[in-house]
């Protein structure tokens, strides 16, 4: 008769998830990359874009609602790696 073997796997894939968070143009008050959900228009925000009154500023003006989502805390990841970040979170990016 065979020997029987108890066999155990593990999964390489990590079980923890990043979730991004949503927020509006009047909202942003940390500096990062964002993405506009409905255009795919990549956003840099450095920290000094938003002291108040300091140049320069970004206004945008639309009828539609515009939702961002912030892809990172860094201002500065390359568009390759905020390209990745879009493509995990089924946003499809226009940069």
């Amino acid at each position: 008769m065979p020997k029987s073997e108890e066999v155990m796997t593990q999964s390489v894939m990590s079980a923890r998830r990043l979730t991004l968070v949503e927020t509006n143009w009047e909202s942003i008050d940390e500096p990062g990359t964002y993405v506009e959900r409905g255009s795919g228009d990549l956003y840099r925000f450095p920290k000094e874009s938003l002291i108040p009154g300091a140049s320069p500023s970004v206004v945008k003006e639309s009828r539609g609602a515009s939702v961002l989502v912030k892809l990172s805390d860094d201002p500065f990841i390359t568009a390759y790696k905020a390209r990745l970040l879009c493509a995990q979170h089924n946003i499809e990016p226009n940069f």
